[in-house]
């Protein structure tokens, strides 16, 4: 949707869409419906009784009629509790389950997005709108359409009622309405541009915060404390004042809607008092009471509409929002329906073409096979696409031109959880859930148990660090596995490759950060994940880069060599030979080319 649409006073289309989501509900949404009117009639109604009661049976001193009338006033005002109960629990019930399915629909959407839609998105932008945007929706129904909907009908019944009652003390009440439905009107338009600024500031400001936290030891390490605090308070300053936007305007219209309902009154008693006085009609004080009485009930909605429909168009911006996300261009097209049980493990990369923008080719047609059971390292300058092939074989991102095949089938023709499946990728970058090492590795998958896991633990040389941590392998590794070191967390990962038994492994093998115990513990861990299955290695290792049954050689998106660590070593003037001898042949003794 357009800024412009975003900005209307009520898209109706939008509504409908919010509104399409009740549609499950609809017994629930009839019965709300229903007691908002049966809430309006209530509300009306005790009035008129005061005013039967005042003339029919105080002013005749009628004990047993005005003790009657008082027991019928209660049982009204009793069945207006009732009703009042019932609406406020059945309003929300139906909110709260209308934004548990939009969340729903929201959270499996983001799930299928394209990871270019992460490079780009915010993430504090995106929690904002699977959280708080999400109880402003909820309001739609609980604090705004109902509400606003009895209201109308509230005042329906009261206006209906004081024309029948007395058409001329009618007229002086209706005569201060288009002051405060004008004034209710101004009031609603700003309160929308208000509360769309409020929405930006507070997705704002949960990103900066969520940002910074994530980035705390970046922050620190470079005494940035000073600057981001700085930065912070500027952006909480607009945040303060978006809010502060929206108390100026409540604190204008609320003393004029109450000052011309207080002149209302006024002018009942003075018109009404008046009457009675000169036409000697003590009957006249019961409507007086009655039209105070109502005029109150009838101002008060007013007051409580244009609230209401603030809460209303606050929960349509945050539906906007909410739908863009929805709405993104940004999902993997799923159209394959090929599922092989078992992979050979036959990878072809066919003239592919690949940049995250159309303007600029990451890859530029490069092609390659690795035979199944082949162990392929790939190495190059940083930049040169290492890792984009890694991305693009698990299809996190689509390709411009060319083809990649696994094992014959081109990868688009895979159904993407199968494919996925059968490729285990083991990244630099690890990501651990803050949860149990065990449910780190199975995921929470019930087919994957814990004596398998511990099997494949002992098998690649990773149990004894584990049974080495508290609780062992129901140690609990914190956000993002911040209780472990930088190698621990790469072993973990390698555990968690190993226990999905790929058919493919793709390795990112960096050990830039890891003591030598550990990164002895990952070559052993990764000689035993590799042995007899298809992997591709952006290798980092001196021992990677001699075993590896193939070499590819990257440069600014061109393959430029393929071969054996012998075979193109003995090219004169070689890449790879260059390569090797400015920085492998050097860390040949500690066993890390840094690459």
């Amino acid at each position: 949707m357009s800024e412009e649409k975003e900005n209307k006073a009520f898209d109706i289309r939008l509504f409908k869409r919010v509104l399409a989501f009740a549609q499950p509900y609809r017994a629930t949404l009839y019965f709300v419906a229903f007691i908002a009117i049966a809430m309006s009639v209530f509300t009306a109604l005790n009035p008129y009784l005061l005013k039967q009661t005042v003339d029919g049976y105080m002013l005749t001193k009628n004990g047993e009629g005005l003790l009657m009338m008082i027991l019928l006033m209660l049982g009204v005002l009793l069945l207006e509790v009732i009703s009042q109960l019932l609406f406020i629990y059945f309003a929300n019930w139906l909110g709260q389950s209308i934004i548990r399915d939009i969340r729903t629909t929201l959270f499996d959407r983001m799930l299928h997005f394209k990871m270019q839609y992460y490079d780009k998105a915010s993430l504090g932008v995106l929690v904002t709108r699977a959280v708080n945007d999400m109880e402003r929706i909820a309001q739609i129904f609980s604090d705004g359409l109902f509400m606003i909907v009895g209201d109308l009908l509230k005042m329906v019944f009261i206006a209906s009622i004081m024309l029948i009652v007395d058409w001329k003390l009618a007229l002086i009440v209706f005569g201060v309405l288009p002051i405060i439905l004008y004034a209710t009107r101004l009031f609603q338009r700003a309160m929308k541009s208000a509360f769309g600024e409020v929405r930006t500031q507070v997705a704002e400001l949960n990103g900066f915060v969520q940002e910074r936290i994530a980035g705390m030891k970046i922050v620190q390490l470079f005494t940035r404390e000073k600057i981001e605090m700085e930065r912070f308070e500027e952006i909480n300053e607009k945040h303060k004042k978006a809010w502060l936007r929206t108390v100026w305007y409540n604190s204008i219209f609320f003393p004029v809607a109450e000052i011309s309902a207080t002149i209302a009154i006024g002018f009942i008693v003075w018109y009404g008092g008046l009457q009675a006085v000169l036409n000697n009609d003590t009957t006249q004080l019961g409507t007086v009471f009655m039209f105070i009485q109502l005029s109150r009930q009838l101002f008060r909605p007013l007051n409580q509409i244009a609230n209401k429909f603030n809460t209303l168009q606050m929960g349509m911006v945050a539906a906007n929002r909410v739908f863009k996300v929805l709405d993104a261009d940004s999902l993997t097209i799923d159209k394959g329906n090929f599922e092989p049980e078992e992979l050979k493990g036959d990878i072809s990369f066919d003239t592919v073409y690949f940049g995250y923008s159309d303007k600029e080719m990451v890859l530029k047609g490069i092609s390659f096979d690795v035979k199944a059971g082949e162990t392929v390292a790939i190495v190059g300058a940083t930049g040169a696409g290492k890792s984009t092939i890694i991305n693009l074989l698990n299809r996190f991102y689509e390709i411009q031109k060319g083809k990649i095949c696994l094992d014959g089938v081109s990868i688009g023709d895979y159904k993407l959880a199968g494919l996925r499946s059968k490729i285990a990728v083991v990244l630099q970058d690890v990501f651990l859930f803050a949860d149990t090492i065990i449910h780190n590795i199975n995921l929470k998958d019930d087919r994957i148990g814990k004596e398998e896991i511990v099997a494949a633990a002992k098998a690649i040389g990773v149990h004894e660090f584990i049974m080495e941590l508290p609780g062992n392998y129901d140690y609990m590794v914190k956000e993002r596995g911040a209780m472990l070191s930088s190698g621990q967390r790469q072993l973990l990962a390698f555990l968690r490759a190993y226990v999905s038994n790929p058919s493919v492994l793709v390795l990112d093998e960096a050990t830039s950060s890891v003591d030598a115990h550990s990164e002895q513990l990952i070559q052993k861990a990764t000689d035993q994940i590799t042995r007899g299955r298809t992997s591709i290695v952006i290798a980092h290792r001196l021992a990677t880069i001699k075993n590896a049954d193939k070499i590819i050689v990257l440069d600014a998106g061109n393959i430029v060599e393929i071969g054996t660590h012998k075979e193109l070593l003995l090219k004169k003037g070689g890449y790879y030979k260059n390569l090797y001898e400015v920085q492998f042949a050097r860390e040949e003794g500690k066993g890390e080319i840094g690459v």
